[in-house]
């Protein structure tokens, strides 16, 4: 008996998600395009001829399509450090920019759909907040071509298919494409594994040294080279020990930190205490661990509507905490 078209396409809904989110960069323009991309092609779906090939390349020509046409008018999103030069410890961290100038978070869940490990850890790699940056200083039609061959593996027939030209064309898009990549491809950074015993045990060392503004800690958990950034603010400081010392000087105080995962990377939700005997969600945290250090961390302010997302509760109880062990394992 056929599969009907509507379980098939629910099938493709977190690859499809993970593509918009390579191309757009935005939470909220992936969750539109994805939606658009299934309804017009469910709307569409006497125009699929099964003879002609698999049916993940029809929709995913569908979703190509719609972010093309968003991106039209859209600005380069980027992370705080592709827009200027680290700022001056102490400095004051300026005004919020639009949040349309940002690479923004995503939950690892609606990215990621592989059960193997190892295959997850692959996907993982191809959602990291920084490869997504950089993917966005591809002009739209190349960023395409790279992900659909590079990523997707799709042919370069099948990818002409998804984008109306020819497989000449495709080969030279994807050359420029790789050309433009290399030159800024993120650093590498430890992949991240939940069940990995070394990168729990940093994580937790992290999150006690953080709940109790412990510098000295603190600095030996950071790299030395160690970055953190806070959109919507350009601003973003570079230096462990700087860092270190900004967290240990407090305005968070009694914050707690609850474990999930975000962009394919370990993370946190922030809770603060509402004075009340309750911790409130403040902001979305990304970890990205390089070494067996802290290489990087970037708070998503404004992002405390979007707990739910990462399925991270709504509400913490003061005087208790999220389950753990020895170290924290993140949602996935």
């Amino acid at each position: 008996m056929a599969v009907p078209i509507v379980d098939e396409l629910e099938a493709l809904r977190v690859p499809l998600t993970a593509h918009c989110y390579r191309m757009l960069g935005s939470a909220a323009d992936t969750d539109d395009a994805v939606q658009e991309a299934m309804l017009r092609a469910f709307r569409h779906r006497e125009r699929y001829d099964p003879d002609r090939g698999a049916l993940p390349p029809w929709v995913f020509r569908i979703a190509t399509t719609v972010c093309l046409d968003l991106l039209r008018a859209a600005r380069r999103r980027a992370l705080c450090v592709d827009l200027g030069p680290a700022a001056v410890p102490g400095a004051e961290i300026g005004v919020p920019l639009p949040a349309d100038r940002f690479v923004e978070p995503m939950p690892d869940a609606r990215l990621v759909a592989a059960v193997d490990p190892a295959e997850a850890t692959t996907q993982r790699e191809t959602v990291r907040l920084a490869f997504v940056a950089a993917l966005q200083h591809l002009p739209p039609r190349q960023r395409a071509t790279l992900i659909l061959r590079d990523v997707l593996a799709f042919s370069a027939a099948e990818t002409a298919e998804v984008l109306g030209t020819t497989t000449a064309s495709v080969t030279s898009a994807l050359q420029r494409a790789r050309e433009t990549l290399d030159r800024h491809r993120p650093a590498p950074g430890d992949p991240f594994d939940a069940a990995d015993p070394e990168q729990r045990h940093l994580l937790a060392r992290y999150v006690d040294a953080f709940e109790a503004h412990d510098v000295a800690r603190l600095t030996d958990l950071l790299a030395e080279d160690a970055r953190t950034s806070m959109p919507p603010f350009a601003w973003w400081l570079e230096g462990g020990a700087t860092i270190a010392g900004l967290i240990g000087l407090g305005g968070c105080e009694g914050a707690r930190l609850a474990p999930t995962v975000i962009s394919g990377h370990p993370g946190f939700g922030q809770y603060r205490p509402d004075g009340q005997g309750l911790l409130r969600p403040f902001a979305l945290v990304l970890v990205e661990p390089r070494g067996g250090r802290v290489a990087h961390t970037t708070t998503f302010l404004g992002t405390a509507d979007r707990f739910g997302e990462f399925g991270l509760p709504a509400v913490l109880d003061a005087d208790s905490r999220p389950a753990t062990d020895e170290s924290p394992a993140p949602r996935t």
